[in-house]
């Protein structure tokens, strides 16, 4: 498993370092192209995910937008995605429902939660949606939880979906 972790997180740094090297117009032309298949951010677009709790029981993925406002000074952040239930044991053999958290940095970087979703339906997902403002970063943690609700288990690690200094 950590392999498969490492040769993830390994190729998602090729690829943005691949994005960052682009010459600025055709990163621009890939902007442009991007804005125009997201729905309204038009500012940052970015798939991110997926995002899996520990042991693969539950996973989240989706689509991260960012909109800056004429000053540059103010942002909003939608986010869109899916949140799968993926333990196919019954509640009476401990099987627990998915659960995701969104936390947001603020431009003092202090963290609060913005969204959390739970959904309980092997093998099926759910779709959840929101939006947020004057975040700095942005950050998503897949969990399970049980049917009953309580305190969130089985954590995977917090994954950065959008930062600031990342545009």
């Amino acid at each position: 498993m950590m392999k498969q972790i490492a040769t993830g997180v390994l190729a998602v740094a090729a690829t943005s370092a691949l994005a960052l090297s682009l010459p600025s117009a055709a990163n621009a032309s890939a902007s442009a192209a991007s804005s125009s298949a997201s729905s309204s951010a038009d500012d940052y677009s970015e798939y991110w995910g997926p995002v899996y709790a520990r042991h693969h029981l539950a996973k989240a993925q989706g689509w991260v937008g960012v909109e800056w406002d004429e000053e540059q000074e103010s942002n909003t952040v939608e986010v869109k995605g899916r949140l799968w239930d993926l333990d196919n044991r019954g509640y009476d053999e401990g099987g627990k429902c998915a659960y995701v958290k969104f936390q947001a940095g603020d431009f003092e970087h202090d963290w609060s939660t913005v969204y959390t979703k739970k959904y309980c339906g092997f093998p099926g997902y759910k779709k959840f949606a929101f939006d947020t403002d004057d975040v700095s970063s942005l950050r998503v943690k897949v969990c399970q939880i049980s049917v009953h609700g309580g305190y969130p288990t089985k954590c995977g690690r917090w994954d950065y979906i959008y930062t600031a200094e990342s545009e």
